[in-house]
């Protein structure tokens, strides 16, 4: 075959249909929607079976901690009878230190069921070191494709901290420079070697997360008779976020506020060779959380089961200065050292339990292990390194790509809220001069949790 970069790029849904062994057209509506549930569901796995395949991998049934000291420390700038509970699911107790490992199991058990003899994956990221940490459970082959350096060679130490645990668990990494390059060689690699695409994006990477939601909402309901008033999920490609909405209300969790959030990295562009190392989160930043919330279907299958915005009831961001902050803060608070990017929604969760009362339940839905390059000290380093200034003052006025602003101390950690009318109407935008049928306003109606009334007025 012709292996031009336009070439492949045309092969590229053929490609990747038969790399997950699935049959998108099979879901697809007249129009411009496909009927999303069905796809979910349709794949033979129930939540006990997700359950039984997870707790035969070390995956799942992870501790539910109540941050008793910060919680404590958010009930000093709060007014009197408010502050709510904060309580952190430790994912980084999964067998490759993150709840990526819900997804991992789920794909590679796939893979297996269906007689591939090894799993491929495009991501810098924890995924890497779940899928290769399965993959060697399972005996398959594994590799791992991280887009990791600009055009200096230079590669950001927490990318380089997770091609180490991959390869720790016997996969090959594969390491290329930013840009169009990563799907390219992406797509080729499948193709040549007829693996099975560990997609983040595919029914089976997104409900094996749905357990997480469910642990959730039955440890809360045990301990209190009651669910949670609200969870706050790291967003970055809407998968962890669509999943664990999902377990919480399949679980009856209706009620459950579900809140977004994501590191502010607004004005750095995620393809650009002098952006790439200016920013010190390289996951769950509005860089991914915002082009992913209102396009999802940018992704490495036909039609990706990640959709932030049915399930989203809020989405806030944080700054990468109250994120390193509430790392340390864990630590020395509570004794638990866990890695920076999985803190985002710490800093979020403990800024929006002071306008919540004293007995409502505020989760933060996961913790990523730390270590070598992931810590925030190598983190802060390599910025620095990299000419941005580290600062104390108030992390509001930072800069991304220019300075980090930690905060003097926790009263400065604030929220800023995204609009998510504003992304509803980015979402759709592509569709204003489209002749949309009654079938087509049902499919947006669903895709963006609005009435009719309001999915007319953001087209007009």
């Amino acid at each position: 075959m012709n292996n031009t970069y336009q070439d492949v790029m045309n092969r590229k849904n053929e490609i990747m249909k038969k790399s997950v062994g699935l049959d998108y057209d099979k879901y697809e509506l007249e129009g411009i929607g496909f009927d999303f549930e069905l796809m979910m569901n349709d794949q033979g796995y129930d939540i006990e079976k997700i359950k039984k395949i997870q707790s035969e991998n070390m995956v799942g049934n992870t501790p539910l901690i109540e941050l008793k000291n910060i919680s404590r420390y958010a009930r000093k700038y709060a007014k009197p009878g408010y502050g709510a509970r904060i309580f952190l699911k430790d994912e980084a107790a999964n067998i490759s230190g993150s709840f990526k490992a819900r997804r991992a199991a789920l794909s590679v058990n796939q893979a297996k069921k269906l007689g591939y003899k090894g799993v491929i994956a495009a991501t810098s990221g924890n995924y890497g070191a779940a899928v290769a940490a399965l993959a060697a459970k399972a005996g398959l082959e594994c590799i791992i494709v991280q887009e990791c350096f600009d055009s200096k060679n230079i590669s950001q130490p927490e990318i380089l901290e997770k091609a180490r645990k991959c390869e720790a668990y016997g996969a090959e990494v594969i390491q290329l420079s930013v840009g169009p390059e990563l799907f390219y060689s992406f797509l080729k690699l499948i193709e040549e070697t007829g693996y099975f695409n560990a997609s983040l994006y595919s029914p089976y990477g997104v409900k094996g997360i749905e357990t997480l939601g469910h642990e959730i909402a039955n440890d809360i309901m045990d301990k209190f008779g009651k669910f949670p008033e609200a969870v706050v999920i790291t967003n970055a490609g809407g998968g962890n976020l669509t999943g664990t909405a999902r377990g919480l209300k399949d679980a009856g969790a209706i009620d459950t506020k579900i809140i977004g959030a994501s590191v502010n990295l607004y004005g750095l562009h995620m393809a650009s060779d002098i952006d790439f190392n200016r920013k010190s989160f390289t996951t769950g930043h509005t860089g991914f959380g915002i082009p992913f919330a209102v396009f999802p279907d940018r992704s490495d299958v036909p039609r990706s089961a990640a959709r932030p915005l049915r399930y989203m009831d809020r989405y806030v961001m944080v700054n990468q200065g109250s994120v390193f902050f509430m790392t340390e803060a864990l630590a020395i608070l509570e004794g638990m050292e866990r890695g920076p990017a999985g803190n985002t929604s710490l800093a979020a969760a403990f800024s929006l339990a002071q306008s919540m009362k004293e007995t409502d339940i505020i989760v933060v839905q996961e913790t990523e292990y730390t270590g070598a390059g992931k810590h925030l000290l190598p983190q802060l380093s390599f910025a620095r390194k990299n000419g941005i200034e580290l600062k104390f003052g108030n992390p509001i006025k930072e800069i991304p790509g220019e300075n980090i602003i930690l905060p003097k101390n926790g009263s400065y950690i604030k929220h800023q809220d995204i609009d998510l009318i504003e992304l509803k109407k980015s979402y759709i935008k592509r569709y204003k001069d489209i002749d949309l049928t009654s079938l087509d306003y049902k499919f947006l109606c669903e895709e963006l949790n609005l009435t009719l009334d309001k999915i007319k007025d953001l087209l007009k």
